[in-house]
């Protein structure tokens, strides 16, 4: 009897030893799997916000913005990022091609809601370059990068990009077809936007390119109904309201977010917001929140909030700790959204920096730009390195051991080494660009803008600056940040440096190392860069 009772006992004991091994085996697979799991990846782009606007980068700021602040203590804030550009449209194509915008037909200035795409059929995006990895890929938000619309009764498509005389033409664009190419042939496995700003026509809503509703109706507003919340006069459909677009993408986003949060693929979205843009548009409960009677601030505490909602699903969701979040503005703040009242409480939405949305100094393109990935990045952490939104491809690439072609991300340099503090971020030099088409570049302390007067307005006529008659302004942002005194006469070579490596950048098509490549082909002539050629 006692050996039957001694081999049920090592019978049991081999079965509890062999579930043991099991649960462990699989316990350990799981936690490699988790381990090596690629991260989800969100880029969330507002639209003309200063960064002034932000108060973890304003301690005198009269707007509070918690839940940004939040995301910076909480990961990297990066105090000296900018914009490729000081105008929308370029920045965007800089963010997902890694690419500087100037080098396409696009000059000057930004498209229009029937525009046709700025990015090209065989021109990698970081969509692309994430889904072929295995990403679940999503565009939600403000587009406005050209896209190629299905016209009526084969009418021609437009061929221009920043076309004045046409910007209104919609009457041959045949909104029941899906676009002719879009973000869905961009790299994005689900796509819901708007075509361009929220104060420009058509206002329709496109889900997978294609219209969600067709539009019967024309909608204008005007400064005399609302001197901050105004749009061009063009299409618009039953389902759109103007006041309800950025609530909306938030809604589609968290959507996104939980559908997608615990299934096998990582997924990658791309969340460009059509606000604080004009129209200014604040909704209950925020509009009259702000202590200082401002629109504008109400807007800003608005998006705040609707941030911190999906700051708060992703960490419901469990994935907060892998997943790596964005967040930047497309240029600086935009004088047309009450700049007076903000002024006349002391609120400066450029913070410390000359210039706003337009312009080639620093207020025009130095922005918010807040990094927080918990697995990677300490909290409360601070670069000073001089980053560019280009450079997020690169990032993307670096994260799943993808290395360019020379065809791909020209001027993309991996910020990796700067999110983990482990390696040397590559790049030297950044080159900005202004609404007008005018060049810049900065290298260290320096900074050089060449021909400052040679840019080129909507008229089509020179853009000319009555106080500035200098073929080059040279500003050292260490000792003189506000951009007042010109001292390249007391620097000839440092002047002769900066141009020389702007040149060669313009020229070589590209500003990583690499093969040269060419810039696009283009109509006419290139004013803003006759010195490089």
């Amino acid at each position: 009897m006692k050996s039957k009772l001694t081999q049920i006992h090592q019978i049991r004991f081999l079965l509890l030893s062999v579930f043991f091994i099991h649960i462990n085996c699989a316990s350990s697979q799981t936690t490699e799997k988790t381990k090596n799991k690629k991260p989800n990846i969100i880029y969330i782009l507002a639209d003309d916000l200063g960064i002034g606007d932000v108060s973890i980068y304003n301690e005198n700021s009269k707007i509070q913005t918690p839940n940004l602040d939040k995301m910076g203590q909480e990961g990297m804030l990066f105090s000296d990022a900018h914009t490729s550009s000081s105008v929308c449209t370029p920045t965007r194509y800089g963010i997902l091609t890694g690419r500087y915008n100037w080098r396409t037909p696009l000059k000057e200035f930004v498209t229009w809601g029937n525009s046709p795409s700025l990015i090209r059929k065989n021109r990698l995006t970081v969509a692309q370059l994430l889904k072929n990895n295995g990403y679940k890929t999503a565009n939600i938000g403000k587009w406005h990068l050209g896209l190629n619309w299905t016209m009526k009764n084969n009418n021609p498509e437009f061929e221009h990009f920043s076309d004045k005389t046409n910007r209104l033409n919609f009457k041959n664009i045949d909104y029941s077809k899906p676009l002719k190419f879009g973000p869905l042939n961009m790299g994005f496995d689900y796509s819901y936007m708007i075509s361009a700003s929220l104060n420009m026509p058509p206002f329709v809503y496109l889900e997978n390119d294609k219209a969600t509703m067709i539009p019967k109706g024309i909608s204008s507003q005007t400064k005399k109904q609302s001197p901050f919340a105004t749009w061009i006069k063009g299409d618009i459909a039953d389902d759109f309201k103007h006041d309800q677009v950025l609530p909306n993408i938030v809604n589609k986003s968290i959507s996104f977010i939980k559908e997608n949060a615990n299934k096998k693929a990582p997924f990658f979205m791309y969340i460009p917001l059509p606000s604080p843009h004009n129209p200014v548009l604040p909704i209950a409960p925020w509009k009259g929140k702000s202590e200082i009677n401002s629109p504008y601030a109400d807007f800003v505490m608005m998006i705040d909030d609707l941030m911190g909602t999906i700051f708060k699903t992703l960490k419901e969701q469990g994935i907060d700790e892998n997943t790596l979040v964005v967040f930047a503005s497309d240029n600086g703040f935009a004088t047309t959204n009450d700049l007076k009242t903000l002024r006349k409480e002391k609120h400066s939405p450029s913070y410390i920096y000359s210039g706003y949305k337009g312009s080639y100094l620093e207020g025009g393109h130095r922005v918010p730009f807040l990094v927080k990935w918990p697995k990677k990045i300490k909290p409360n952490s601070v670069s000073d390195a001089t980053i560019c939104t280009t450079d997020f491809i690169a990032t993307c690439a670096d994260i799943i051991n993808y290395n360019f072609k020379d065809n791909e991300a020209e001027d993309s340099f991996s910020m990796m080494p700067l999110l983990t503090n482990d390696g040397n971020y590559l790049r030297k030099a950044t080159i900005h660009h202004d609404k007008y088409g005018v060049f810049a570049i900065r290298k260290g302390d320096w900074k050089l803008v060449v021909s400052p007067n040679s840019g080129v307005m909507a008229s089509g006529k020179t853009k000319k600056h009555k106080d500035i008659f200098s073929e080059e302004i040279l500003y050292n942002l260490k000792t003189d940040i506000k951009e007042k005194k010109n001292i390249a006469s007391k620097y000839p070579e440092k002047v002769k440096e900066l141009k020389e490596l702007l040149i060669k950048q313009i020229r070589e098509g590209r500003s990583t190392s690499g093969k040269i490549q060419k810039n696009d082909a283009i109509t006419g002539e290139w004013p803003q860069a006759n010195f490089a050629f």
